[in-house]
């Protein structure tokens, strides 16, 4: 789309878009343009400032780009800790100790979620069970 800034022969100014170049001249000339103040069909561009595309726009865009992209990682990293919490036994405290029960065989296969320290983390890691943390997200810390 092109935008146009337009105006009538009573120096009113409005703006327009177009499809193309042409598109402008044709509703010029079939009379279906007119100026949104006074009806008239007697309309011509006006002087329009190019857009100059700066660092400051260009950086602009980037955060705005990056501020879209954040929502939806922060979205689907919401959507999989909820969809691990919904299918998931809340062990608590009991983590490491349920942990090891489902790798040595000694309680059913499923999925925990739960507390550990670091400690027990990598004594579970040292033993090959296989754990990861979840992350807390910013509503989990209010």
């Amino acid at each position: 789309m092109i935008r146009y800034s337009l105006t009538c022969d009573s120096a009113h100014t409005f703006e327009g878009w177009f499809a193309t170049s042409d598109d402008f001249d044709r509703q010029v000339e079939t009379g279906f343009l007119t100026c949104p103040v006074c009806n008239s069909s007697a309309i011509s561009k006006s002087l329009m400032a190019p857009s100059v595309s700066t660092a400051r726009k260009k950086e602009e865009k980037q955060v705005m780009v990056m501020d879209l992209a954040q929502k939806q990682v922060m979205t689907k990293l919401r959507e999989a800790v909820a969809a691990i919490k919904a299918n998931a036994e809340d062990v608590g405290e009991k983590f490491p100790e349920e942990a090891r029960k489902i790798h040595y065989g000694e309680a059913d296969a499923r999925g925990i979620i739960g507390q550990a320290s670091l400690q027990e983390v990598k004594s579970l890691v040292e033993e090959g069970i296989e754990v990861a943390p979840l992350p807390v997200l910013p509503e989990d810390a209010n």
